[in-house]
């Protein structure tokens, strides 16, 4: 028997694959050796922090705890131990560092240069995909994955910088640049900068190379600068001592340290030393000075730190990607063209 349509009813629209979640499968294939090679580093790096932050750090620990009790002129203790805690930590805090370099670099070379240097960009304009879309989703696939994957490393380092606080004599201090941005939340900010920074010089110098070394120095640059600024992102905390000490006193990172005068003027620090040289003391007279003075940063002021770090990369991130979408869609119009036109 034939079924009859009911008068008046139309038939229901056939559902249309959804075009953003091709596109997302066809980032995912196309840029596959990329995947794997992240998932490469990740698991690398996150093996070797377990390891340190384990095995690694017991280790050192107890080599410097026989070293520390030892008074005779020679003691037996592991010093291949230390070595290796030193070395790998601070291969571990190396990677991290520069992790956004090696994304930004992908990004303007493989991820968006390759593509527009191509045309298989212009081509997936032609496939009912705008040019506005295209660049968000070829974005938002990566940006999902740095962000995870960074996220996790930058909590394992610090778990495992922690952990050898007070255990491990040559651990580095927490205001090491190396170890202050793989321990907080600027690596990962960072690393997104380069993968914008990437999109927008793949979309307008078109060009792998090109695209690459601009994304890599707009980072090294972004990441100078910062470091720069770092210090004077948050009030400093002043610490006032006697010129009887040998050299002014630090809470922590240091911004500026000297002398203060009797009128309250900063004079820099002469080096010289404690007033109970005569040398010294007599300098000191000429100079008017009446106390040493650090303005530096205590380790509580690391998470205010790192969070107006973070906030100033990211609204920097934000506008390059601002500008590459404006420009894509000065360029293009914004609209996809038919496939006829293309023909």
């Amino acid at each position: 028997m034939t079924t009859l349509t009911a008068s008046g009813s139309t038939p229901a629209p056939a559902r249309r694959p959804s075009a953003s979640r091709g596109l997302v499968r066809t980032v995912l294939r196309l840029h596959r050796p990329a995947l794997y090679i992240w998932a490469g580093l990740f698991v690398a790096l996150a093996v070797l922090l377990l390891w340190l932050y384990g095995p690694g750090t017991d280790a050192a620990a107890a080599a410097w705890r026989a070293y520390d009790r030892c008074t005779k002129p020679t003691c037996a203790y592991d010093q291949d131990a230390i070595l290796r805690y030193k070395s790998y930590s601070l291969y571990a805090s190396l990677a991290l560092t520069f992790l956004p370099f090696l994304v930004a670099a992908w990004a303007g070379a493989s991820l968006i240069g390759r593509e527009m240097e191509s045309g298989t960009a212009q081509l997936a304009w032609t496939q009912s995909v705008s040019p506005a879309r295209w660049l968000a989703v070829k974005l938002a696939v990566p940006a999902a994955f740095v962000t995870v994957g960074t996220s996790v490393l930058v909590v394992l380092h610090r778990q495992m910088w922690a952990r050898g606080q007070g255990r491990i004599d040559t651990a580095k201090d927490w205001t090491d640049a190396f170890v202050f941005h793989a321990n907080g939340p600027t690596t990962v900010a960072l690393a997104l900068s380069g993968l914008a920074v990437g999109a927008l010089a793949g979309t307008r110098l078109r060009g792998s190379l090109s695209a690459l070394v601009v994304s890599v120095v707009w980072t090294v640059g972004v990441r100078a600068a910062l470091g720069f600024a770092l210090p004077y992102l948050w009030p400093t905390v002043r610490t006032v001592t006697s010129l009887t000490q040998d050299s002014p006193t630090s809470l922590g990172m240091t911004v500026h340290a000297g002398l203060l005068t009797s009128t309250g003027a900063r004079l820099p620090d002469p080096l010289c030393g404690s007033s109970h040289s005569t040398q010294c003391s007599t300098l000191y007279h000429r100079l008017d000075a009446v106390s040493f003075y650090t303005d530096s940063h205590p380790q509580s002021h690391y998470w205010p730190l790192q969070l107006m770090a973070t906030g100033l990369v990211l609204v920097l991130t934000a506008l390059v990607l601002l500008v590459a979408f404006r420009l894509l869609k000065r360029d293009t119009g914004g609209a996809p063209p038919t496939k006829g036109a293309a023909l």
